[in-house]
């Protein structure tokens, strides 16, 4: 059952079915995500992050529930895919600014 999402979270997971370029382009120029305890600080490094994610994994994101979070919005979505310890559920906790994501740290 498809959930309301913000425009820019719903912006990040339609990009994330299209290529790595698309994601960076959600974010604003000195964005931080924190994904599997590494930190990645600024577009160009997140548009590094989504490339290597895309080429080692092939995956399926389907979020189910969001809500407000000390501040942030999470998303927890169901993960599926050639990865180790598929499937899972993950949380996604995002912030934003001028319309972009400025914040995303993805959590089990």
């Amino acid at each position: 059952m498809p959930i309301d999402l913000p425009k820019p979270i719903s912006d990040y997971y339609d990009a994330d079915r299209k290529d790595s370029t698309s994601v960076a382009d959600c974010f604003t120029d000195d964005a931080v995500v924190t994904d599997e305890n590494k930190t990645h600080v600024g577009r160009n490094a997140i548009l590094d992050w989504k490339k290597a994610t895309t080429t080692a994994f092939t995956y399926a994101v389907e979020p189910f529930s969001v809500c407000e979070e000390d501040g942030k919005t999470m998303v927890t979505a169901h993960v599926a895919g050639d990865f180790p310890g598929s499937p899972v559920d993950l949380r996604y906790f995002f912030t934003f600014r001028d319309g972009k994501i400025a914040s995303l740290e993805i959590r089990i």
